[in-house]
């Protein structure tokens, strides 16, 4: 059986030989599967008895690395053993780089991974702006990819400067074609930067209001308060006048009421006394001004100024409910009423009376 082995050839080397390197890859790749194995487990335990940067950076590279390219190395290794043509040990070595270059990439992305959950988080460094933050990642993924592929491009024997020109040529046209998204995109890098809203907040623009629920590269979702989610792109909503009412501190109130001219100038300077009065009685208020603004159309026209210490909608309801009451109290203990709009038609004198419709 041994000599038949020995004798017995394929592709310039005896089945002994495909063996020992079979064997080989397979012994190889068992011994660094479990030395990846082993090394996670303990990384994992240090960690938690004391977690420390660089372990966890340790840690995520072990984890990180694919027992399927492993396999793939141990092989392509192995068959470097062997007595093969100088085609193949050619396209082994571009294999072996292709895939060597593609673990590093693997790596890469799992480092910006980590370090992204680590920003998120806030665990080391305050929290960077999430809108900016998804712009970085793309950035760097997009860099660790083209990076690979220029490599295995350059290890293929492409040249790589005449490459790069026409990348930037061709660029330009894709640039061209793809300028709305593009567009947003930069909008995104704007926001993240300019920070006028951010996840949480609830603005208006337009004719919407809702709270902001996602910041992405190309577009932002804003849960309305009718239910539904709006889905705006990054480009329009900057071209808005945004309303930003999670960073207001306080609100200021104008609103105003109107007495017929029949009322007493007593009366109108006590019903000015008592609504101050009872804007000072709310204990998340703050009195700014109150006066009897004009003499309109159809009565006296009031108006009164008045900052709620908070900006929440519903206490500012609250407050203006329970001033509308307080003068509608005072209206009645003084017997006035509110004007509405009405004319008065006097005849002049020698007018005949209107005909009888009958």
């Amino acid at each position: 059986m041994l000599d038949w082995l020995n004798h017995t050839f394929f592709a310039n080397n005896s089945l002994t030989a495909w063996l020992v390197a079979l064997g080989g890859a397979v012994l190889g790749f068992l011994l660094v599967a479990g030395a990846l194995h082993i090394g996670t487990l303990r990384m994992r335990s240090w960690q938690l008895r004391s977690p420390r940067p660089m372990r966890a950076t340790v840690q995520v590279l072990l984890e990180r690395t694919h027992r399927w390219l492993v396999l793939l190395l141990a092989l392509v290794i192995a068959a470097g053993f062997l007595q093969l043509t100088e085609r193949i040990d050619k396209l082994l070595a571009h294999l072996l780089f292709a895939l060597v270059g593609l673990q590093m990439a693997l790596w890469a992305n799992a480092l910006i991974g980590y370090w992204v959950h680590r920003k998120r988080e806030g665990d080391v460094d305050p929290v960077i702006n999430p809108v900016f933050l998804n712009v970085i990642i793309l950035a760097a993924q997009v860099m660790v990819w083209s990076t690979l592929l220029l490599a295995l491009f350059a290890n293929v024997g492409v040249n790589i400067t005449a490459f790069v020109a026409s990348l930037g040529v061709g660029g330009i046209a894709v640039a061209l074609a793809l300028q709305n998204i593009l567009g947003d995109l930069f909008s995104s890098v704007a926001i993240g930067l300019d920070k006028p809203f951010e996840v949480g907040n609830v603005i208006a623009f337009g004719n919407q209001i809702g709270t902001v629920i996602r910041v992405g590269v190309k577009s932002t979702r804003i849960a309305s308060l009718s239910g539904e989610e709006l889905v705006i792109a990054n480009s329009d909503l900057l071209k808005e006048l945004i309303h930003n009412y999670s960073r207001m501190r306080q609100r200021r109130v104008v609103f105003g009421f109107r007495l017929p001219y029949t009322t007493d100038r007593t009366d109108v300077q006590n019903i000015v006394e008592r609504t101050r009065a009872a804007i000072e009685a709310q204990t998340q208020a703050k009195f700014d001004r109150g006066h009897l603004t004009s003499f309109g159309e159809f009565g006296f026209d009031f108006e009164f100024v008045y900052y709620v210490l908070s900006p929440d909608f519903t206490l500012y309801r609250d407050i203006q409910q329970r001033v509308n009451f307080a003068i509608m109290q005072a209206l009645a203990e003084l017997d006035v009423t509110f004007a509405v709009p009405v004319r008065e038609i006097v005849p002049r004198a020698g007018m005949s009376a209107l005909p009888d419709p009958e």
